[in-house]
């Protein structure tokens, strides 16, 4: 019997991958990747490993999950190592719980390999923590797909709201919020590719949020932290205005 490991990738720049992930890439006979795991990370993996694109992207063709699953099981039983390569962490908004479950279920070892989720990643590159003593004492993530979130309770919690998945749906998430009580001149931002050399960023206010001129994948980011984000992007808000 082999064995699968589940591993972040980080949020784009290859040189985020930790050391364990880039040691899990080298024993790999498989690795399952998906779209937002940079290429680069397989500079770790051996010459000889077998890649296969598994990539899940809203609105493009996409690997189901079942597959996916069925893949990761079927070499793990053919005595091979696998790495399951995912964008950020598994276990934030990657399916990495339900994959756990799913091998475990089998009898197959599995080897959860934490990275950086973008969520905390891509705001750390323009300077905006997520937390700040003075700002925030808590951070919230949630998904642009979700349509059941409690947007008033998100208002009442006060913390940073980091949207993953939320480009199409931003005007809606915008005026979510403005209604469930939170001050229409909150900052936001918007990441696009972030930590990449492609990275784009919009610092604006809430009631201000639009997806014009991004096609992701991004983050965005809602809270007075935003306030700290660096003068690059601010830069980027003056010409936007």
């Amino acid at each position: 019997m082999g064995k699968v490991f589940l591993v972040g990738a980080g949020p784009g720049d290859p040189q985020l991958l930790t050391l364990k992930a880039a040691r899990a890439l080298r024993e790999a006979d498989l690795i399952l990747m998906d779209d937002l795991a940079s290429r680069g990370c397989l500079s770790h993996a051996r010459w000889n490993v077998r890649v296969i694109e598994v990539g899940k992207r809203g609105g493009c063709p996409s690997t189901s999950q079942a597959f996916i699953e069925k893949l990761m099981i079927q070499a793990a039983r053919a005595g091979q190592t696998v790495v399951r390569l995912k964008g950020g962490d598994p276990f934030v908004f990657g399916r990495g719980g339900e994959e756990l479950e799913r091998l475990r279920s089998c009898g197959i070892e599995v080897e959860v390999i934490p990275g950086v989720t973008a969520g905390i990643g891509a705001p750390a590159m323009l300077g905006i923590p997520v937390t700040h003593r003075a700002l925030s004492h808590g951070v919230t993530f949630v998904t642009g797909h979700g349509a059941d979130i409690d947007w008033a309770a998100l208002v009442r919690s006060k913390t940073t709201l980091v949207v993953y998945m939320g480009l199409r749906s931003i005007e809606k998430i915008s005026s979510a919020l403005v209604a469930a009580g939170m001050d229409p001149a909150t900052p936001a931002c918007i990441i696009e590719n972030g930590t990449l050399q492609t990275q784009k960023a919009l610092v604006t206010t809430l009631d201000r949020l639009s997806g014009e001129g991004f096609t992701g994948p991004a983050v965005i980011v809602i809270g007075d932290v935003v306030r700290m984000a660096a003068a690059k992007a601010a830069a980027v808000e003056e010409r936007a205005a």
